[in-house]
């Protein structure tokens, strides 16, 4: 492909008109377009589920594998080893009615947990033991943090004196060893979502390697355990009955809503309020299997369950609990267990009220010590953060702040070295990695495509020049807008390259298109014309005979959506994020949809009668060439890929759900073989080392589909 076409494909970044009923500003667009689309996306979702439940057969068989694939979603399947816990009682502390063992555990090497055990000193032992996991709040006192089991201590007490033993557990962001909860919240970190990493996957852990220590108490009555906690702590408490069975009576406060109340409500018109906004990576699993959070209360079906909430809790809000509660108490019914599935609603906003704190007592109470009496509670003084700290000195071998780059680790797959055993091995892999791909990766797509719906918005010709533009519909709530530019005495195009843009390329563009088509590409009347670049693709498409398609996919030129604010961008100040984690929310994620829109838009290149026969090329540039990539590999007739300077990794970018537990850029580039590969990167030495899985495929496969190029920028 000559240069100075591939200069113009990656220049020619055209602009949507709008028809009479559209809004013309891009944001306006994008804003109504997005609300739409998750609201769609979001009842689709809720539509589905429970629905397919109608027996308590139905609910048993389908009840292992929906567990299974909680786990998965939580990074837990299959379940990480069991290693030695190494518990250690660094000290106790002692009042008028238990002592307090202040310990430490590791739930994997390295991952250490820090809680205190509050042993009562007036019961009858084994005694029912409680598991106290706590939610967002810390101690820190000359910046040394003593851990969230300072605040909440209150609870553990309380479980102690009146005949419990009760493990209260720090988080691991709020602990002795601080980690982190917020990567995809406020650190810019979206390779957690490649990896499928959520830090709810290490608090739920966290918690079942607790109840693993507190099996090997003699004081502990291992077959009466609850589970409680409230905000983050309510979310571990949620996790834990879902993943454990062990937990009999659950009491998870202020720690879940419904997928309305986080995707869609309370963030009209521009998405920049609402209650993901409120919350840490924590409290969600990575939703591959495009759950609604009510699945996961039904999962402790039919143990004792108590959902509290206050009435004006502004990031559990009510009309979310109550739908959610709406949709679980009939898998209570299918086991006659109505009475085993309550909800405790008080009034108050997001506190730890004493009206919750009774309710919970009252619950483990009835379950766990069968006494249906009304909990009372007394005044007693706190005890210090010095007194319940655990750790004099931090060991050295603590991997709780880093722990996100080593709980999930990423696929490696080895070529085998034998080129005759390579032939023999790539085809079934290859099919394996496609097929995963499809239900891990891209489980999001739309199951069954809509109507196209292609319509000729514009055409406009220009001292030699066409340019059409093609609205369609992606998928549902998705409209955009695709160009295609030829020669006007080009009857019918020898080659058809279809660029795929991001942000920066089209706003490039928009200063270089000729002024007649301005007003088809609403551009401004005081738009820059770049005369020589119009001369130069005239030339170029005269002479070739060719037609070049420009695609930009949500969220991108015509259909961006509002600016972020400045609190609300990633590290790189590109990307409202919290945008980005309602996707997540919805089994998906932005850049995986755009790898969709991109199908559509070759989709309706097919349509085009001259176009009919013509071999068809795809191209972008940097994370867009990662997007090109993927379309390629799922639509056959693609014959070449031209990629600009890609990254080497999924680590940065594009981001799609889960894909590097199944493989990463270099083994995808593998996939799109035998279709030819253009890659176009600045430093050819390095990109043959970052590119080497490929090119030693290929050369077991005595082909030579991909070639390098270095280019100057």
């Amino acid at each position: 492909m000559p240069r100075c076409l591939l200069l113009a494909v990656v220049c020619l970044l055209p602009v949507a008109s709008a028809r009479a009923d559209e809004p013309k500003a891009p944001t306006e667009r994008g804003d109504r377009m997005l609300e739409a689309y998750f609201r769609g996306q979001t009842k689709e979702i809720a539509d589905a589920c429970l629905a397919d439940i109608k027996s308590k057969a139905d609910w048993e068989r389908k009840r292992p594998e929906l567990r299974r694939q909680f786990l998965e979603m939580m990074g837990l399947w299959p379940l990480p080893p069991r290693t030695d816990l190494k518990p250690v009682v660094t000290g106790k502390t002692e009042t008028d009615h238990c002592i307090i063992e202040k310990l430490h555990f590791q739930s994997s090497p390295g991952l250490y947990v820090t809680g205190n055990l509050y042993l009562p000193k007036k019961a009858t032992l084994p005694a029912p033991t409680i598991l106290y996991v706590c939610g967002h709040a810390t101690t820190v006192v000359d910046k040394v943090p003593y851990g969230s089991k300072i605040n909440y201590q209150h609870h553990p007490a309380w479980f102690a004196e009146h005949g419990y033993v009760c493990l209260v557990l720090d988080t691991l962001q709020l602990s002795e060893i601080p980690g982190l909860h917020h990567g995809t919240a406020n650190q810019g970190m979206w390779w957690w979502q490649t990896l499928g990493y959520t830090p709810a996957g290490i608090e739920c852990w966290n918690a079942m390697r607790a109840l693993d220590y507190l099996e090997t108490r003699r004081e502990v009555d291992k077959k009466r355990f609850g589970v409680t906690g409230r905000s983050g702590g309510g979310a571990t408490s949620w996790w834990l009955a879902a993943a454990d069975d062990r937990v009999q009576a659950i009491v998870p406060v202020a720690g879940i809503a419904d997928l309305q109340a986080h995707v869609v409500e309370g963030v009209a018109p521009r998405f920049r309020r609402g209650i993901v906004s409120g919350h840490c990576d924590c409290m969600y699993f990575v939703n591959t299997y495009r759950w609604d959070f009510p699945l996961v209360a039904a999962l402790a079906a039919p143990r004792p369950l108590l959902l509290g909430n206050s009435d004006v809790d502004d990031i559990f809000p009510v009309p979310a609990y109550r739908r959610l509660a709406d949709k679980v108490r009939p898998i209570y019914a299918l086991y006659g267990a109505e009475d085993k599935f309550q909800l405790l609603e008080t009034q108050g906003p997001h506190k730890d009220t004493p009206e919750l704190r009774r309710g919970a007592f009252a619950w483990m109470n009835r379950w766990l010590k069968d006494d249906q009496g009304e909990p009372t509670e007394s005044e007693r003084p706190r005890l210090s953060p010095q007194q319940l700290k655990v750790f004099d000195r931090l060991p050295e071998d603590a991997v709780n702040a880093t722990v996100q780059e080593l709980f999930i680790k990423p696929a490696r797959t080895a070529l085998p070295r034998s080129p005759e055993v390579v032939r023999a091995w790539w085809p079934e892999q290859s099919k394996e990695w496609q097929r995963e791909l499809r239900e891990r990766v891209f489980r999001g797509w739309p199951g069954k495509a809509p109507e196209l719906s292609q319509r000729l918005a514009a055409d406009v010709k220009h001292e030699g020049l066409r340019l059409r533009a093609f609205d369609f519909t992606s998928e549902a709530n998705i409209e955009l807008r695709l160009w295609l530019l030829t020669a006007e005495k080009t009857e019918k195009p020898k080659l058809v390259v279809l660029t795929a843009l991001d942000e920066a390329s089209w706003q490039d563009w928009l200063t270089e298109f000729a002024p007649p088509f301005k007003d088809a590409l609403l551009l401004p009347e005081d738009a820059r014309y770049d005369a020589a670049k119009f001369e130069r693709n005239l030339r170029v498409l005269e002479k070739q005979g060719w037609a070049l398609a420009t695609l930009t996919p949500r969220g991108i030129g015509p259909t961006r959506w509002g600016p972020p604010q400045p609190s609300e961008q990633s590290k790189n100040g590109e990307t409202d994020i919290h945008i980005r984690r309602r996707f997540a929310l919805l089994g998906q994620t932005l850049d995986g949809q755009r790898v969709w829109d991109v199908r559509r838009g070759l989709e309706v290149l097919r349509r085009v009668d001259e176009l009919k026969g013509a071999p068809l090329w795809l191209q972008g540039k940097g994370s867009q060439a990662g997007v090109a990539l993927y379309a390629g590999l799922f639509e056959p007739d693609v014959a070449r890929l031209d990629l600009w300077q890609p990254a080497a990794s999924h680590r940065d970018g594009p981001t799609f759900l889960n894909v590097r537990r199944i493989l990463d850029m270099p083994q995808a580039m593998a996939l799109a073989f035998p279709k030819q590969i253009r890659l176009y990167v600045k430093d050819e030495a390095a990109a043959r080392r970052d590119w080497d899985w490929p090119l030693q495929l290929q050369k077991s496969l005595g082909q030579e589909y991909l070639k390098i190029r270095p280019v100057a920028n």
